[in-house]
């Protein structure tokens, strides 16, 4: 099992990341550090952690590759993927790893499982635009999914073979779900907490229109894919 963590301009928080999440996983830690700009490689440089650096940002799909083909390579049967900003708690590493059986694909972590553990609310166009989606591919893929976005998930690696994941971007699960359903996967999801900040990184800088066209776009070609 390899816990894989893709990171991009995370300079303030993956060296904290780091050092707790090495308290609960039995195994390798992998980072990716996505082109990153901001001394993040230098930080990452002091940890005991397995490191792959893409030169320039290619995206959170493409670091998320990355780290899957890094796992098959070294016949890893398992890839647990959290984020580096302290969306994810580390101390719940744990509960994926206690889920991990052979009758199990996809071990997907669900920030609305358990409305207790929420630490405050999504900004609304982030919630709406989830909510459209991830009903939507209930609908598409038949799988009873609560969270179709939440990066803290876990793997079966060969299974992951079968998929030819391409989006190198944030769309990349919706691709990953929908292929997914097409090969028969088995998924469940784990209640994981719902914490939000810095809204305006990554995703949360593009506006809702353009983000909910891009995954329209990437589940319409991914519904023409056979397995």
């Amino acid at each position: 099992m390899v816990l894989a963590i893709p990171v991009h301009n995370e300079g303030p928080r993956v060296g904290a990341v780091l050092d707790a999440a090495q308290k609960h996983i039995q195994g390798p830690i992998l980072v990716v550090d996505d082109g990153s700009t901001d001394g993040t490689e230098q930080i990452i440089r002091k940890k005991p952690v397995e490191t792959v650096r893409h030169e320039v940002n290619r995206g959170y799909g493409a670091a998320l590759q990355t780290a899957f083909r890094w796992a098959l390579e070294r016949d890893i049967q398992w890839c647990i993927t959290m984020d580096a900003d302290w969306q994810h708690e580390p101390a719940y590493i744990e509960r994926f790893a206690g889920r991990l059986r052979p009758e199990v694909d996809i071990v997907s972590g669900s920030r609305y499982l358990d409305a207790t553990l929420a630490h405050g609310n999504p900004p609304e166009d982030r919630r709406w635009v989830n909510k459209v989606i991830t009903d939507m591919l209930r609908t598409l893929t038949g799988y009873p999914i609560t969270d179709a976005f939440c990066g803290f998930r876990a793997y079966r690696v060969q299974a992951l073979t079968r998929l030819e994941l391409q989006d190198p971007g944030y769309a990349l699960p919706v691709e990953l779900w929908i292929k997914a359903a097409h090969c028969g996967l088995a998924m469940e999801e784990v209640a994981v907490p719902l914490i939000y900040h810095d809204y305006e990184k990554g995703v949360g800088a593009r506006k809702a229109r353009e983000r909910l066209a891009q995954y329209l776009s990437v589940a319409a070609e991914a519904l023409t894919w056979t397995c």
